[in-house]
């Protein structure tokens, strides 16, 4: 593919997926203040301790498998080969669904004690059994927009994401408005109704919109058995090492959201108040200081096929030119958004979500934003290298210098210890990143 046309696509997907990204933020925004006057601030905390449940059986069921199909789809698509890509299509997406079944499954039978032992909370019992039922339709949705970032189309996964952010709040809102006619009181319960809502929304939109890259002239030519067995060894080889890294570092992070609130316990908080500090980390300040990322996401989602493609056709010189420059602008983004948040931290944390502590959140939250925008971009560039395995060391490493700031120096300074692991570990994972790419630059 030539340059210019090639560069042409990257810019198309990448602007099409941002402003995707940015109306799917402002959406989420006003969402989580809903949420926050809606449900408090311990309610949040307790909705976001399943995420770490849900985060694991998506990476065993679909992150590493639809990795794995976007970089394919790109590479067979590259070497003039669509009847590979829609045969990886068709055989991923068969995979990751019976993975999720049997997620679903394991957490219907398993609830329980996954919610008492692992969660420390038994009122996530039935937040984990409603949360389950989303995962075969995240499958279908993963499958999709791997399939269709790999073929640059970007529209797909684009509107796929509105549809479901759209269809995820419109669903919490009219529960909670039922709920509080019918009784009065409404619980976090709805926002995992909401969640799965979102999936079934993201997931149809997908199956309708995905029937005529499918289906195309150029895609129409039958494939043996042979052809999808080959096709399934070339799905593990790249899934399953990013599925093994994707689950360690879930496990870890498990390890980690369970922690912070039991840390702050020994800080001397009560239960009730950890589970606030922890909701208005992630429901509050963690959301503000992510919205900017919409940009960065973009950019990320379409560097691994991009990546992949220009590997396949050698052009190494290409490749160099487009990583000097995606990272200039990340960092660039980063140092402004840092510069934003600490001016707007008051307003945003008094006057918008109407909580002091998420003030001194942000402002602490600030300085990660030139390592977290630009460390996306940079990972998304190893997988698409082929480097999973760089990658991974790299994020583990990340996450362990997190998890010792939630041992070691939450119980002595509280919170505050956490935000300071945060940024020694996005510090570290660029510069990481930084010295294993200039080396290929090199």
């Amino acid at each position: 593919m030539h340059l210019s046309t090639r560069k042409k696509i990257f810019l198309k997907g990448a602007f099409v997926l941002t402003f995707v990204g940015l109306a799917t933020r402002v959406i989420g925004f006003f969402f989580r203040i809903f949420l926050s006057r809606s449900f408090g601030t311990e309610g949040i905390g307790i909705y976001h301790l399943i995420f770490p449940v849900y985060a694991l059986c998506i990476s065993l069921s679909a992150a590493g498998i639809e990795t794995a199909l976007s970089r394919l789809t790109a590479r067979y698509t590259s070497l003039g080969k669509p009847e590979l890509a829609k045969a990886a299509f068709q055989t991923s997406l068969l995979l990751s669904v019976s993975l999720a079944l049997l997620c679903t499954m394991f957490i219907q039978l398993f609830a329980p004690p996954i919610a008492v032992f692992a969660l420390a909370d038994a009122r996530c019992i039935p937040l984990l059994k409603v949360m389950s039922y989303a995962l075969p339709f995240a499958s279908i949705h993963s499958c999709i927009c791997g399939y269709s970032l790999g073929l640059k189309q970007t529209r797909i996964p684009g509107i796929s994401q509105l549809a479901e952010q759209c269809a995820r709040v419109l669903g919490v809102y009219l529960l909670y408005t039922a709920a509080m006619k019918e009784s009065g009181h409404a619980g976090i319960i709805l926002a995992v109704c909401g969640l799965v809502i979102g999936e079934i929304a993201g997931s149809f939109y997908s199956i309708f919109a995905v029937r005529h890259l499918l289906y195309s002239k150029s895609a129409a030519q039958k494939c043996t058995i042979s052809t999808y067995a080959g096709c399934l060894r070339s799905i593990l080889t790249h899934a399953v090492p990013v599925t093994a890294n994707r689950i360690s570092l879930n496990i870890l992070q498990s390890i980690e959201v369970v922690s912070i609130p039991k840390c702050l316990m020994l800080f001397g908080f009560s239960r009730s108040a950890s589970l606030s500090c922890y909701g208005i980390l992630n429901g509050i300040a963690m959301p503000c200081i992510l919205f900017p990322s919409a940009i960065t996401n973009s950019i990320s989602m379409m560097m691994l096929p991009t990546v992949a493609e220009i590997q396949a056709a050698r052009q190494d010189r290409t490749l160099r030119q487009m990583i000097r420059k995606v990272s200039s602008s990340c960092l660039l983004l980063g140092f402004l958004c840092t510069i934003g948040f600490l001016l707007t931290a008051d307003f945003l944390g008094s006057f918008v979500f109407q909580s002091r502590e998420a003030v001194s959140y942000i402002r602490v939250l600030a300085f990660i934003c030139p390592f977290l925008y630009t460390n996306s971009t940079y990972v998304s560039i190893l997988n698409g290298l082929g480097r999973t395995g760089t990658s991974f060391v790299i994020q583990l490493t990340g996450l362990c210098i997190r998890i010792a700031g939630v041992f070691f120096l939450i119980p002595q300074t509280g919170i505050s210890g956490y935000l300071t692991g945060l940024l020694a570990s996005q510090i570290f994972i660029f510069l990481a990143c930084v010295r294993v790419l200039s080396t290929f630059l090199r």
